[in-house]
């Protein structure tokens, strides 16, 4: 799926998280398409090295760097070295995540660490060492990648649910510490979307989901990366604290 909507982000820098594959991957390709020199960040090399490849033969600029988030230094080593290699740094798209779902009364400790660490947390620590770049230049886009389970619950998935509830909060909250500094912050929440994650839930699962969906399909990873690529431009510079619903009209 080829995205029709276009913004200039000549000369741009961004760091999308969770580059590797899925949303996080549709996502840097549609903003390395733009213009942006993308900085992928990912646990797994071999899949980031694809994601630099498709970007570059595309006729792009990126860069792969193999960091878990759930590290913090890592994670703000990392944001930190985009914006001192590149001498700026103007989107941050937070987009890495797992899910661990589980019934609550069988769910282990671990199982809600790991989700929390990794959804919320490396958000948190992500968003912090990206504000102080962007308040000191006065521009910035932050985009976090939520999820419909954060607005309405989702049995199975308290761990999963409470991190990307927990990630609209923290959107809205730097949304009124940053928007008067020129740096605008703002969630995407998918529904159900094609990927290697929705694809764990099984065909019986994914074909009830669509009977549930008005406009009777999955999402693609494209229908993300477009929202996210209109938040990420200039001309939203008047948008700040939302969450943007893609889910086919699923919540109505």
């Amino acid at each position: 799926m080829k995205l029709s909507i276009t913004a200039d982000l000549s000369g741009q820098v961004a760091v999308v998280t969770g580059a590797s594959q899925g949303l996080g991957k549709a996502v840097a390709l549609a903003l390395a398409g733009n213009g942006a020199k993308v900085v992928c960040l990912a646990r797994n090399a071999e899949k980031l090295a694809a994601t630099v490849g498709e970007i570059e033969s595309a006729g792009g600029q990126a860069e792969a760097v193999s960091c878990d988030v759930t590290d913090r230094q890592a994670a703000k080593s990392a944001i930190e070295g985009a914006a001192a290699n590149h001498g700026r740094l103007d989107i941050l798209v937070n987009n890495a995540g797992i899910t661990r779902d589980k019934l609550m009364r069988g769910m282990s400790d671990e199982e809600w660490d790991d989700v929390i660490a990794t959804n919320l947390t490396s958000c948190f620590v992500c968003c912090r060492a990206a504000a102080g770049i962007m308040r000191k230049a006065k521009y910035g886009r932050i985009i976090n990648m939520a999820s419909i389970s954060g607005l309405i619950g989702n049995p199975g998935q308290a761990n999963y649910s409470a991190s990307k509830a927990g990630m609209i909060g923290l959107t809205r909250t730097l949304s009124k510490e940053l928007v008067n500094r020129g740096v605008t912050v703002n969630a995407v929440a998918p529904g159900f979307i094609a990927s290697e994650m929705t694809a764990e839930l099984g065909d019986v699962v994914l074909e009830e989901a669509k009977k549930r969906i008005p406009a009777k399909r999955l999402g693609e990873p494209e229908d993300v990366a477009a929202a996210v690529l209109f938040l990420a431009s200039k001309d939203a510079g008047y948008i700040s604290g939302q969450t943007v619903v893609v889910d086919g009209g699923m919540l109505g």
